[in-house]
């Protein structure tokens, strides 16, 4: 008897679209089990008070430069995730429902729709909001159009881009680096 492995979240939610990402992006969604990776991070955080306490329940990184460790704990059907920004981890758990991609950070539970977008160099995998829930309480989608990621590869080295901006409050995070994905 020939039993298929389980199929890994991001490949789930991209089906053929998975195929045309760069190896370093194919290579961190498709690993089961425990990895852990290192790279360099540069995070940028807005100073205001709400922007300090939004950011304290999604347990955003602080500001600064400097080494990033990921660990990722993977199966087929759930994720967790610890970012690692000078000794302090941002956990959060990924899951998919309904064709979306949801991530638990904190108060907080986003669902992302997924996109491979074409880059000069390669595709990359683009995160876009669908909803947001606090404490299990919808916030209007609106709110969240300054919420952007990608994954990429530039240099043969798998890339990220993650920003949040809300309106009235202004930046929460921007956090940019790369990670060594073998």
């Amino acid at each position: 008897m020939n039993i298929a492995a389980p199929m890994p979240l991001y490949r789930q939610l991209l089906g053929a679209r998975f195929e045309v990402l760069p190896p370093t992006v194919r290579a961190l969604h498709e690993r089961a089990g425990h990895h852990r990776y290192r790279g360099k991070v540069e995070v940028e955080r807005g100073h205001g008070a709400l922007s300090r306490l939004c950011a304290w329940a999604t347990r955003l990184p602080g500001e600064g430069r400097g080494t990033l460790e990921v660990e990722i704990d993977s199966t087929a059907q759930v994720e967790r995730w610890a970012r690692i920004f000078a000794g302090r981890a941002m956990r959060s758990r990924i899951w998919t429902r309904d064709s979306l991609l949801c991530e638990r950070l904190g108060l907080v539970t986003f669902t992302f729709r997924l996109y491979v977008e074409p880059l000069a160099a390669g595709h990359a995998i683009v995160w876009r909001v669908a909803s947001v829930r606090v404490l299990g309480v919808p916030l209007p989608l609106r709110w969240f159009r300054g919420v952007h990621a990608r994954e990429y590869e530039r240099d043969g080295r798998y890339r990220f881009d993650v920003a949040a901006a809300l309106p009235w409050i202004g930046l929460l995070v921007h956090y940019r680096g790369w990670l060594d994905v073998d």
